[in-house]
C-alpha cells in the first residue's frame, strides 16, 4: 500500500513538471498569452506589414503595452488591417503613430507606438491613421543594387 501511494505522488510530480515545461515552452515561443488586465482594441492600416505576426508585441519606449490581436487584408484599400489589443492602463493620444520595427538586424517584428500630443486618448474601436510600414530588407538591397547599377561603372579611368 505504501508503494502505490509513493507512485501516485511521483506521478503527480512528473505531471506538474511536464505541465510547467509546456507552459514555459508556449510562453517563450509567444504562443500563449495570459492576460487578466482590462484592454481595448484599436486598428491601423499598413501598406506592408513584412513578417509581422499575430501575438507580436506592441511596444512604447521598449515597454510592452499590448499585442497584435489579428491581421486581415482589406480588399477595398488593398492594405493590411492590423488589430491591436492595448492594455487599459496605458493611454495613448489619438494622434499617436505606429511603426513596424524589427528586433535586431534580422529578428522578429513588432509594432512600435509613439505618443502624439492630442488631449483625447484612444478608445475601443478607434483607428490609428498615421502608420509607417515595415522596412523589408530585400527591397533595401534591390534599391541599393539598382542605384549602383544606374551610377555606371565606378572604376573608369581617363
Amino acid at each position: 500500500m505504501e508503494r502505490s501511494t509513493k507512485d501516485v505522488w511521483v506521478g503527480l510530480f512528473v505531471l506538474l513538471g511536464a505541465a510547467a515545461l509546456l507552459f514555459l515552452a508556449l510562453k517563450s515561443a509567444n504562443l500563449l498569452t495570459l492576460q487578466w488586465n482590462a484592454s481595448y482594441q484599436v486598428s491601423a492600416r499598413f501598406d506592408n506589414i513584412g513578417g509581422l505576426k499575430p501575438k507580436a508585441p506592441v511596444k512604447s519606449s521598449g515597454v510592452v503595452v499590448g499585442h497584435v490581436d489579428a491581421i486581415r487584408f482589406d480588399d477595398k484599400t488593398y492594405q493590411a488591417r492590423v488589430l491591436l489589443r492595448m492594455d487599459q492602463r496605458y493611454a495613448f493620444p489619438k494622434d499617436s503613430t505606429l511603426k513596424i520595427l524589427t528586433s535586431g538586424l534580422l529578428g522578429e517584428q513588432y509594432v512600435g507606438i509613439e505618443a502624439g500630443a492630442e488631449p483625447d486618448n484612444l478608445a475601443e474601436g478607434d483607428t490609428i491613421s498615421q502608420t509607417q510600414s515595415a522596412v523589408v530588407l530585400e527591397n533595401l538591397i534591390s534599391q541599393f543594387l539598382y542605384s549602383k547599377a544606374a551610377d555606371g561603372p565606378s572604376g573608369s579611368t581617363k
